[in-house]
């Protein structure tokens, strides 16, 4: 049986009063229903693994969130999920038995090696105005560049472009953007720190 995370306790010990017997009830259950379960701490919160993470039960200054990482296998798309995000008191979780159940769930899918369904997000197509596209070819360093560019890297300058109103504005962003673009920097790359462009 794997010993508790002494930075779990550190973690508890500093939470605020309200969240202390939440997080300790939590923690209680399962260990009870999943006995040989990790403890640690990932993005600053609790984790509780088990042939990947099962839950992880982050405090806040004035609620707990309990999230069981395939909580979507778990409750579907109902609004079960949600009841877990904004936990204020003992009372606002289920009795003992219920929640247990949740957790012995959210083992099971671990054991049987079931992965979270993945949210396929559809990349919005970049459309490069012609003007845009024609000062970009009259330099090749810049085309180049802008081909290799990550679509987000290419969208920035593409709004930034025909965001202008007016066509003075217009065409002073184009001069910029080609200078910058043929030296590989993305659109706001005066903001981004640590980086040498």
């Amino acid at each position: 049986m794997p010993k508790p995370d002494p930075r779990v306790d550190a973690y508890i010990a500093k939470s605020a009063d309200f969240a202390k017997p939440i997080l300790k009830r939590i923690r209680r259950l399962v260990h009870a229903a999943c006995p040989d379960v990790m403890e640690t701490i990932k993005w600053n919160s609790p984790f509780y693994e088990h042939k990947g993470i099962l839950i992880a039960t982050p405090a806040f200054k004035q609620h707990c969130a309990l999230i069981f990482w395939k909580g979507k296998l778990i409750f579907g798309k109902g609004n079960q999920r949600q009841k877990f995000r904004r936990i204020t008191s003992p009372a606002s979780l289920p009795g003992d038995k219920i929640l247990t159940g949740y957790i012995k769930q959210a083992v099971e899918l671990n054991d049987a090696g079931v992965k979270t369904p993945r949210l396929k997000l559809k990349a919005k197509k970049i459309v490069v105005p012609d003007y845009f596209l024609a000062a970009l070819k009259k330099n090749k360093k810049a085309l180049a560049s802008f081909e290799n560019f990550s679509p987000s890297c290419k969208r920035e300058y593409v709004e930034w472009i025909t965001e202008a109103k007016r066509e003075e504005t217009r065409a002073s962003r184009i001069k910029a953007a080609i200078e910058w673009i043929a030296e590989g920097k993305p659109q706001n790359w005066k903001y981004r720190q640590n980086e040498n462009y």
